[in-house]
């Protein structure tokens, strides 16, 4: 079975890549305030956030890749910066070019701390795309999975090449992640647009474990 890798999220392709920049950023100020807001967001230099939004900065402005203040401190895990860009009403469900919000890339990365400050907030956690729940199962983070499936999560929402959050840990071997979203009534049968299932993609993988319960649970082959 073919399994078709588009259009992809941009984290499968750039997440660590992104993570490693973010966390060399340099103390070197950038050519702007914009600029500099970015380059302290990504570093947690909450002091320097707090005195260039005093200035005037938009916390909503972003960079080339559409990523504002907001979205660039959740991706570094940056909870201090996170808290000051919130308490000014920073725009919580912004999206950039690549459909992320702050949410999502605080899925991925598994912090269930910004996770959940963004979610007091009202970050949307069944917006249309990609979902926070399909990044957290990739990474496999059983609690912002419970997490969010608590908030009202939609277990099979599916990205725009039909993949869901139970696909997504079968792809990547998450067995403690597959087990929790076919505990709580994942549909093990979903098929991709290409026609490919969560069954397919851990044959694929050699995962055997996955695909027994996978099996167990009513997968078809």
């Amino acid at each position: 079975m073919r399994i078709d890798r588009r259009p992809w999220p941009r984290f499968l392709m750039v997440a660590a890549v992104a993570a490693t920049l973010s966390a060399q950023v340099t103390v070197a100020t950038g050519q702007s305030p914009t600029e500099d807001m970015f380059i302290a967001a990504a570093n947690d230099r909450v002091a320097e956030v707090k005195s260039l939004l005093a200035r005037g900065v938009d916390p909503d402005a972003v960079d080339r890749n559409g990523d504002s203040a907001l979205i660039i401190a959740a991706r570094g895990g940056n909870a201090a910066t996170v808290d000051v860009l919130l308490a000014t009403r920073a725009a919580v469900n912004a999206r950039n070019r690549f459909g992320d919000t702050a949410l999502i890339v605080a899925a991925l990365g598994g912090r269930i701390d910004i996770v959940k400050k963004l979610r007091s907030r009202g970050a949307d956690v069944n917006q249309p795309g990609w979902t926070a729940l399909i990044y957290a199962a990739t990474g496999g983070h059983d609690e912002i999975v419970r997490y969010l499936l608590a908030e009202g999560a939609d277990i099979n929402a599916a990205s725009p090449n039909g993949t869901t959050a139970l696909m997504m840990a079968a792809r990547e071997g998450r067995l403690s992640t597959l087990e929790l979203l076919i505990g709580r009534g994942a549909d093990v049968n979903h098929r991709n647009q290409s026609g490919a299932s969560a069954l397919d993609w851990a044959k694929r993988g050699n995962e055997r474990r996955l695909a027994d319960q996978l099996r167990r649970a009513g997968a078809r082959d």
